[in-house]
């Protein structure tokens, strides 16, 4: 049996925001996302957290996590790096129990939103090639590191990156796509945190995801407890079709409308996580046309899943709602 384990790095204090490894989040504490997880992979068969906190440790222990000891507290600043962590994690284990996993996940727990999916293909990637030392998650960057500078003491500017000339003049469509480690999940043999003394090793597979939760400050936190609430499912949602769901159109003539994709796939994941997803239009309601027919058959052909078709909502430069999600959000969450 290939041993698996997951270490979860959770020491107490935050300056960001405040104790955010257990503060709670919609119903439990942030830190048992990640045990979670982690229990609830096939692959993974031990979970240990890391922490330097009695009270950190007891609510480990509540989500079924194993706390063998509480780290010392030299590794346990602002600025003390996960390789010691782990490395004290291993050498313990080895010294105490005579126990060596061949492979490390590191699962932070300031990312509480994840596919377990994600970790156990993650996992296989590792376990098929020998060559591999590890596999990160990253995501697709928004920023363009081919037109970031550095600035020297003169004030000159020296570009980031140079391996093609002049590319911070280019057009962004020619540029290289480009990826940034987003935290969520870390693949790691054992032998290269303890022998190679590196986090990651020479060879690294890039396992891309397309979303980004890791938390560190308020407003992050905020946003990552609001998508859980969305998929726990069991919330009612009222979408607008045009301008939302279709793009808009300002002659009124729906016969011609066209269906903006991205919302689509976000309302099907809503539908699909148990959420009651309702639609409710204005079409027809300044030409008193009956647009029902045609409404109903794009959805139909646009591959909308949904409960419930409305007509009646009365035509607005503005809506005023307290609880509006507005579309841009929806989107941050998904994309």
């Amino acid at each position: 049996m290939t041993n698996i384990l997951a270490i979860i790095p959770a020491r107490s204090g935050s300056k960001s925001v405040k104790d955010k490894n257990i503060r709670p989040m919609n119903g439990k504490p942030m830190l048992a996302y990640s045990i979670e997880h982690a229990l609830n992979s096939n692959k993974i068969n031990r979970v240990i957290v890391s922490t330097d906190s009695e009270k950190y440790a007891n609510i480990a222990s509540k989500y079924g996590a194993e706390v063998p000891f509480l780290r010392p507290a030299e590794i346990s600043g602002d600025l003390s790096l996960d390789i010691e962590v782990f490395q004290h994690v291993l050498a313990y284990l080895k010294e105490e129990e005579a126990y060596v996993p061949d492979i490390v996940v590191q699962l932070r727990p300031t990312y509480p939103v994840r596919n377990v999916q994600d970790i156990d293909q993650m996992i296989d990637l590792i376990l098929a090639d020998d060559e591999i030392d590890s596999v990160r998650c990253i995501a697709a960057a928004k920023e363009i590191a081919y037109k970031m500078w550095r600035k020297n003491d003169d004030d000159t500017l020296t570009p980031l990156l140079t391996d093609i000339e002049e590319a911070y003049n280019m057009p962004r469509q020619q540029l290289p796509k480009i990826f940034y480690q987003n935290a969520c999940i870390d693949v790691i043999r054992t032998s290269v945190i303890t022998e190679k003394n590196s986090m990651s090793g020479q060879k690294i597979k890039g396992y891309e995801l397309d979303h980004n939760f890791d938390i560190d400050t308020e407003d992050e936190f905020l946003k990552a407890e609001q998508y859980l609430r969305l998929m726990e499912g069991n919330n009612r949602f009222v979408f607008d079709i045009d301008g939302v769901i279709a793009e808009f159109r300002a002659d009124l003539d729906y016969h011609f409308a066209t269906p903006n994709k991205k919302m689509i796939h976000i309302i099907n994941q809503l539908y699909d996580a148990g959420n009651n997803i309702i639609l409710f239009t204005a079409r027809g309601y300044v030409t008193k046309q009956d647009w029902r027919e045609v409404t109903e058959k794009q959805m139909s052909d646009w591959g909308l899943k949904y409960h419930e078709l409305l007509f009646g909502k009365p035509n607005s430069d503005f809506y005023v709602d307290d609880k509006m999600i507005h579309m841009n959000d929806l989107y941050s969450f998904f994309y």
